[in-house]
């Protein structure tokens, strides 16, 4: 250790050759050669100051649940478990909850939850952490987060300062956002502040799966607590559980198709699932489209299709990443043979082969 390094107190220990198949939800092998763990925003600093992120390009790790790691890593590993949840504003309708990019997003969920806090109970198990909501600007079951975003908070890597974005100036989109495109590898998001609701909060049970549910537990007037059951009900009943059956969740992207391909589609298939979204635009449901491919349920070698979402690729036990990648390719083949339809991945490839 240099003598930079002993007079750094906030210096995080910087490990090497570090296992990451605990550290991605599909469970596949890989290691980096230089592993962080980042548990507080001043350890950033800190990185900074030694000269870390000049030196170095690092991968940014969050909960390990939308990435697929096709072989080692050489670049560091810098895994964000910035802890906390605090209340930092209140009045008699609204809450503001600042919380730590390295909370587990479901976590988040359940104590708003608990504490009768609406907006984000239709997103409830979604894997992951905190930090990596805005990212994917992650939504589920008529909700998605931009909804709730009040502020964050980035540590700019290039400049060494932490900055402040606010809703509008994140490029939020259908799984997108301003974090994945033009700032991807700049800045580590550090906190999340959120604006949930203590009154007058409007129940989101639009989507068929929940209304269906309700109407299916006789729930005529839904609360919170009941929207979060459902999900929860209805997740656990399609996906399987990360730490009994390695999976990434949702593989692919639902795609948007035009009016004229959509129309194209209708004639073929009249039992086609979509989404009316005006402007001409349509989403079909990718999961619907993987399993008329034929692939729901199908095990090549270690890797497979979850036989309850076909949405779902799963490693059955040591897989590599490229095997999973090379089943993903196959999948988008056929479905792009029998649909003329460009299938994208939701989850982030990363790595070389190894």
């Amino acid at each position: 250790m240099s003598k930079a390094q002993k007079n750094a107190p906030n210096l995080p220990a910087i490990k090497k050759n570090v296992d990451l198949s605990v550290y991605n939800t599909l469970g596949v092998n890989a290691f980096a050669e230089t592993f962080v763990e980042i548990k507080s925003a001043k350890e950033l600093e800190e990185l900074f100051n030694i000269g870390f992120f000049s030196k170095y390009k690092p991968f940014f790790l969050g909960g390990g649940s939308n990435i697929l790691l096709k072989g080692n890593l050489k670049q560091p590993v810098l895994k964000i478990s910035i802890p906390g949840i605090d209340i930092i504003e209140e009045t008699n309708s609204d809450v503001i909850v600042k919380v730590g990019a390295g909370v587990v997003w479901h976590d988040i969920v359940s104590w708003s939850v608990k504490h009768k806090f609406g907006g984000i109970e239709n997103l409830a198990l979604i894997p992951g952490t905190t930090g990596a909501a805005p990212i994917q600007n992650i939504g589920a079951y008529g909700v998605e987060f931009d909804q709730v975003l009040e502020k964050l908070t980035a540590f700019d890597v290039e400049e060494g300062v932490f900055k402040t974005f606010m809703p509008e100036e994140c490029d939020f989109a259908y799984r997108d956002s301003i974090f994945k495109n033009e700032y991807r590898g700049k800045i580590i998001i550090t906190d999340v502040a959120m604006r949930l609701k203590k009154k007058s909060h409007q129940i989101n049970i639009d989507y068929y799966a929940l209304s269906d549910y309700m109407k299916l537990n006789d729930i005529s007037n839904p609360g919170i607590s009941d929207v979060f059951e459902a999900v929860v009900s209805i997740r656990t009943s399609k996906l399987p559980d990360p730490s009994l059956l390695g999976n990434a969740g949702s593989f692919f992207k639902n795609p948007i198709v035009n009016q004229s391909l959509y129309q194209s589609l209708k004639d073929n298939y009249p039992a086609i699932p979509s989404y009316d979204l005006g402007e001409n635009e349509f989403k079909i449901p990718a999961g619907w489209l993987i399993e008329q491919a034929g692939w729901k349920g199908k095990r090549v070698g270690n890797v497979g299709t979850y036989k309850n979402q076909a949405l779902v690729i799963v490693n059955f036990g040591g897989a590599t990443g490229d095997e999973v990648y090379q089943h993903a390719i196959k999948i988008q083949e056929s479905v792009r043979e029998k649909f003329g339809v460009d299938l994208k991945p939701e989850v982030n490839i990363i790595g070389n082969h190894s």
